[in-house]
């Protein structure tokens, strides 16, 4: 039985079972959920709609190449301190005036619940994800500056994105609720496509659908088409009227809107023209 904050998605974000159970006992134990998945499978809509469904404030940590894990919890502006005491103005003996907190601080400081996003962790140095193993094992930290201490007294939902470019050290796994977004299949990938598209014909829904699989299932393709590519493909299709039965073919209309790679489009359009002479 299903409690009432079970999370089954939203009007405009369509979840599978799975998924939203994965987010269902990642908030009951107070665990980080860490997803994974193929670029445009809604890894960062996740905790977008989460918010949107529980009524809660969103904290997004969108990481970067070069960030570092502290950023998160607070950000000590020397540089500003620094100027105020060569020109005045500003009373530079009390640092917390230099203190500002970070997504992760501002969620642990808050006395209600929210989300927070970290997004693309895996992007970050290799030691990023081991530098927070305390913080959001006790979802605390200490500001030395100041010597102040901040423990949420609420645990917020923390959902961690990840594509995969950098394995994620063991420690920080242990601490995490895993899930790996599956591909839509066709029946959930024809509601997904109905939130964006609800009074799409059923017969460009189909052949754009059998089109559209068709084209992942090349061998080869280094950056098979996503969710959002179909979603915005089928756009471009009602944007210049094109008729279900021209996706039969082998030429795709509008294949840059599909395949994002020169690489893939090369072998696409060489199998097209090769299946068009006759093989």
């Amino acid at each position: 039985m299903q409690s009432p904050q079970s999370f089954r998605g939203t009007a405009r974000y369509i979840v599978s079972e799975e998924l939203g159970t994965a987010v269902d006992v990642a908030t009951h134990l107070g665990r980080p959920l860490l997803v994974k998945g193929e670029p445009g499978t809604g890894k960062t809509l996740l905790a977008v709609n989460l918010a949107e469904a529980r009524g809660l404030p969103l904290e997004r940590w969108q990481i970067k190449s070069t960030t570092k894990a502290v950023e998160g919890l607070y950000t000590y502006d020397t540089v500003k301190r620094l100027h105020d005491s060569r020109f005045g103005g500003a009373e530079v003996s009390d640092i917390s005036r230099y203190i500002e907190l970070g997504p992760l601080g501002r969620a642990f400081e808050r006395r209600d619940r929210c989300v927070v996003l970290i997004d693309e962790i895996d992007k970050a140095d290799l030691e990023f994800p081991n530098d927070l193993l305390h913080e959001l094992d006790t979802m605390s930290f200490t500001i030395p500056e100041t010597g102040r201490s901040i423990c949420a007294s609420v645990r917020p939902v923390v959902v961690i994105t990840s594509n995969n470019e950098k394995e994620l050290p063991d420690a920080f796994l242990r601490r995490c609720v895993f899930h790996f977004i599956e591909f839509p299949d066709r029946e959930l990938m024809s509601r997904i496509v109905r939130v964006h598209h609800p009074d799409l014909d059923e017969q460009l829904l189909a052949g754009a659908l059998e089109a559209f699989y068709r084209l992942r299932a090349t061998d080869g393709l280094r950056k098979p088409p996503s969710t959002s590519e179909l979603v915005d493909w089928i756009s471009a299709l009602r944007f210049a009227d094109i008729a279900p039965a021209k996706l039969l073919g082998a030429g795709l209309p509008f294949l840059g809107t599909l395949l994002k790679k020169e690489a893939d489009v090369a072998t696409v359009t060489h199998r097209q023209r090769r299946g068009a002479s006759g093989r």
